[in-house]
């Protein structure tokens, strides 16, 4: 006789009726039935008395536990589940704990699928989301990726289709109010499948953002968020784009490389932006990856951990200013970019890093004087293989660097940058030279064993 297994078996909210001929069978033979109080309410009449019915509901670290002792009992035992078990589902949940040896899955159709299908929208190349969780507050500029919302922010951000399972807290119009807040508007929609497979389902198409922020749904339901076609606007004045091919506007030009002029910046100006020329050289010297986490101390108009978050779109970035103006601007530029995975604290570095995660890259573009000690803790916290880049254009910064670097033993390297551009003159152009920049970059070794190949 083979071991028993737990069968994981999908409803829907049509309950009994909406199963399959294998799954109400399966269900029926079941001792031990284990579900949310919704889903067990749905087909206790149909069960025998026989049968011990388990209420997860506040109690979902324990069904592993519950179906183990079925299981040592060779009790028959089901776990419901709403739509497929295995999309943000209980599945991998149950997986991860008991094995998949002791697990079947029967699933029903997603209501993802489902909703879809009410909208008539293809959701092959959707991306899936969730926040049918803790209620997650509503989302605030500069949100970091513990937030309840994040994934769906970032996602829209990446794809033309995002497609959301949601909880009455964590609703669509607080989804609405989260876009908006991150600057997005007129080019996205949100649709809303509500209470599917009950006799008063009701679908809302297409609406605005602005009208869903202030929509009560009924639920449960599903939101699915499009970006609206045709997009065709060249851009805006300040050099971020607002319409495109169907992405999110600010992936509609390269990844990096704005113009200073793009960035909103401190005027008459100060140098508290650092220029095209050695930004690009910076950015190639941290070595982002697309799911880097990064640190921008002295961020300054924010230019370079503004483009950091377009390279590690899957990552984040920290960013502290302690100029309240040049915070400002930051934060004006980081809204305008939509940059949702860019983090900005006003304050005066290392005040406060110690809250932030373990950065793979940081870049200290301004250190307030305490440029040793800030190298050191950098240095410090990086992860392996991490790296260090600070741009000076003084001597005695770039000696307290290098100072600082050799004492902590570090492996570093200097690289010295001198730009020109071309400026009119009468008829003809010259070339006006920009301050020479040292652009200094420190690395991480990674441990001995990661390094032996043997």
């Amino acid at each position: 006789m083979s071991d028993p297994r737990c069968l994981i078996l999908g409803i829907l909210d049509d309950g009994w009726d909406g199963l399959s001929a294998a799954g109400r069978a399966r269900l029926a033979a079941s001792r031990v039935v284990i579900g949310a109080r919704r889903t067990l309410d749905l087909v206790a009449p149909h069960l025998g008395a026989e049968v011990e019915l388990r209420d997860m509901d506040g109690a979902l670290g324990k069904t592993p536990e519950w179906v183990r002792a079925a299981l040592a009992d060779h009790l028959a035992v089901t776990v419901l589940a709403t739509g497929d078990p295995l999309c943000h589902g209980i599945a991998r949940f149950l997986i991860d704990k008991i094995g998949a040896a002791s697990v079947e899955v029967l699933p029903a159709p997603s209501t993802i699928a489902i909703a879809c299908a009410r909208l008539k929208k293809p959701w092959q190349d959707a991306a899936t989301r969730s926040c049918h969780g803790t209620d997650a507050g509503e989302w605030h500029t500069g949100a970091t990726p513990g937030h309840g919302l994040y994934g769906i922010v970032r996602a829209v951000a990446e794809h033309e289709r995002v497609a959301a399972f949601t909880s009455p807290a964590n609703s669509p119009g607080r989804i609405a109010r989260a876009l908006l807040a991150a600057g997005y508007g007129a080019d996205l929609r949100i649709s809303v499948a509500a209470r599917l497979c009950l006799p008063d389902e009701e679908i809302f198409a297409d609406l605005t953002l602005a009208e869903a922020a202030e929509h009560e749904f009924p639920h449960p339901n599903i939101a699915v968020i499009d970006w609206k076609k045709p997009q065709k606007k060249p851009g805006t004045d300040h050099g971020f784009p607002e319409g495109n091919r169907g992405l999110s506007p600010v992936y509609s030009r390269a990844v990096f490389g704005f113009e200073d002029g793009d960035f909103v910046q401190r005027h008459p100006e100060k140098g508290l932006i650092t220029k095209l020329e050695a930004r690009a050289v910076s950015l190639a010297k941290l070595g982002l990856r697309t799911d880097s986490l990064v640190w921008d101390i002295g961020a300054g108009s924010g230019s370079v951990g503004l483009e950091a978050s377009r390279i590690a779109r899957l990552g984040h970035v920290w960013a502290i200013e302690k100029n309240t103006g040049d915070a400002a601007n930051a934060r004006e530029n980081a809204q305008r970019l939509q940059a949702t995975n860019y983090t900005l604290v006003e304050g005066k570095a290392p005040d406060g890093l110690d809250a932030w995660p373990d950065p793979d890259a940081v870049f200290i573009g301004g250190s307030g004087g305490e440029l040793a000690g800030l190298i050191e803790l950098c240095l410090a916290r990086l992860r392996p293989a991490g790296r260090l880049v600070m741009n000076f254009v003084t001597l005695e910064n770039l000696a307290t660097a290098t100072t600082a670097l050799a004492a902590a033993g570090a492996d570093w390297e200097v690289t010295m940058l001198s730009a020109a551009r071309s400026q009119p003159i009468l008829d003809m152009h010259r070339l006006a030279a920009q301050n020479p920049v040292w652009i200094v970059t420190a690395r991480k070794e990674l441990p001995a064993t990661e390094t032996n190949n043997e």
